[in-house]
């Protein structure tokens, strides 16, 4: 059942889901290539929590957060990827209300705490580089664990805060909704009711996270410049920058494409194109994350060559 019949109004139970693309061999080939980027997402992202808990060498703030966010990685792409594949191979896909609800609730909450992590990862190398002496009074397992409550408990208000927006939302016309996941604004474009409260408070709860933390993150990297600037050595600054690299292009990747989707005018794109930089957001970046500091972190990859070493020789 997709709609019962209250009086004159039709109720919507359930949405279809329009997807990438009609084109049944685009479905399958898209179905493939998605299918591989998904199962590399979980490989590598479950590789990087469990070397970072066996490697002792790897047991410092840094990598415990780098451990969070390769699990929020898991479920930001989770929340959407299995959904998505299961589209691609029927020809009207349909979810229920309830099933629309928990999509929502579970990407907002995964994307809000990768949003909290990477500024907490962003202070974190600001102390490193900045303030060593007091590394470890300032980044303290205590500190750690408070930093860790605030992500999540952040993206718990956040996904609550879209999830009861949803829910106060009436559904009585069409229920087709133009992409491969239950994205909240053309749910609201859908709606037969008031959405001045429900479409406002999401976008005041994600948008005032979004502030804070590219504030705290462009902050941390300002005075993290200037530090290295009046570095003597070229050697330390070199080593200084290396530590921020991976950082750095996991926050340009996962900012720009939340810039491109959440921040810009709708009418400066088109809803293809947004379904290809969502695809890129939630598919793509989650597969890349271990990828960007596996390959430029030299103490993960000695971490691995140790662990595989003993594996051969054991």
């Amino acid at each position: 059942m997709e709609s019962l019949v209250d009086g004159n109004h039709t109720a919507v139970t359930g949405f279809i889901l329009l997807g990438l693309t009609e084109d049944p061999t685009l479905r399958v080939i898209l179905f493939m290539v998605i299918l591989c980027i998904y199962l590399v997402t979980i490989s590598g992202n479950l590789s990087t929590i469990i070397l970072i808990r066996i490697s002792s060498q790897l047991h410092h703030p840094m990598y415990f957060f780098l451990s969070h966010l390769a699990l929020a990685d898991i479920g930001f792409s989770s929340s959407v990827t299995p959904n998505m594949l299961v589209n691609f191979l029927v020809e009207r896909h349909i979810i229920s209300c309830l099933g629309c609800a928990t999509q929502i609730g579970s990407a907002v909450f995964f994307g809000t705490v990768e949003c909290f992590l990477l500024a907490a990862m962003a202070y974190d190398r600001f102390v490193a580089i900045c303030n060593p002496l007091l590394y470890s009074t300032k980044m303290s397992t205590q500190v750690c664990n408070q930093l860790f409550s605030v992500a999540y408990v952040g993206g718990f208000l956040n996904a609550s805060s879209f999830m009861i927006s949803f829910f106060s939302l009436s559904f009585c016309g069409p229920n087709q909704v133009n992409h491969f996941f239950c994205d909240f604004a053309p749910l609201v474009k859908l709606s037969c009711s008031d959405v001045s409260i429900p479409a406002v408070v999401p976008s005041f709860s994600a948008g005032s996270i979004i502030v804070v933390t590219v504030f705290v993150i462009a902050v941390s990297y300002i005075y993290i410049l200037i530090t290295i600037l009046k570095m003597r050595s070229t050697e330390g600054r070199h080593k200084a920058f290396s530590t921020c690299t991976s950082h750095l292009t996991a926050v340009t990747l996962f900012y720009g494409t939340i810039t491109f989707i959440y921040v810009l005018p709708k009418s400066s794109y088109s809803t293809d194109q947004n379904k290809v930089v969502s695809v890129f957001y939630m598919v793509v970046i989650p597969m890349l994350n271990p990828l960007i500091y596996s390959l430029r972190n030299n103490e993960i990859k000695g971490a691995l060559k140790r662990q595989l070493d003993r594996k051969i020789f054991s």
